[in-house]
């Protein structure tokens, strides 16, 4: 199962990697485009160079990383984070992720009663009476471009 998670790790640390890189690539094109002179050109070219081999750099740090993981979680039996970009991490396990309460937990925030679903009042907009979720302005205006909802 850890040799798994460490691959998809891997993978995921690899196509990040390839975006960065593809970025980089295209951005450089811009630059190029856009310069004037010989210069501007050479370093749009370096600044390419430069990304690519952090890219490069970063995925392999993380695939160092995942492995560590894995070898840590096979020696210790705690388990491990595994990493797209090469930063340590411990699994949160029940530890709240928020300031909400129970969100992070698994535990309901309030009294639940089977089969039963609330809704609450979402307020309404200052002045209007009316409420705020999904409002469009425009819908029923004079001012109504590009047709009507009907």
């Amino acid at each position: 199962m850890q040799a798994i998670k460490e691959k998809a790790a891997n993978v995921a640390a690899s196509a990040k990697s390839g975006m960065e890189k593809t970025k980089a690539t295209m951005q450089e094109k811009v630059d190029r485009a856009a310069a004037n002179n010989p210069t501007e050109k050479e370093m749009a070219t370096e600044r390419k160079e430069q990304k690519v081999n952090q890219a490069e750099f970063d995925k392999r740090a993380a695939q160092e990383h995942n492995a560590a993981a894995r070898n840590a979680t096979k020696n210790t039996g705690q388990p491990h984070t595994y990493s797209t970009t090469g930063a340590p991490g411990h699994p949160t396990g029940t530890h709240q992720q928020s300031a909400l309460p129970g969100h992070g937990t698994g535990q309901p925030t309030g009294q639940v009663t089977e089969g039963v679903v609330e809704s609450h009042h979402i307020g309404t907009a200052t002045g209007t009476g009316r409420t705020n979720a999904a409002h469009n302005t425009h819908v029923g205006a004079a001012t109504n471009i590009g047709g009507s909802y009907t």
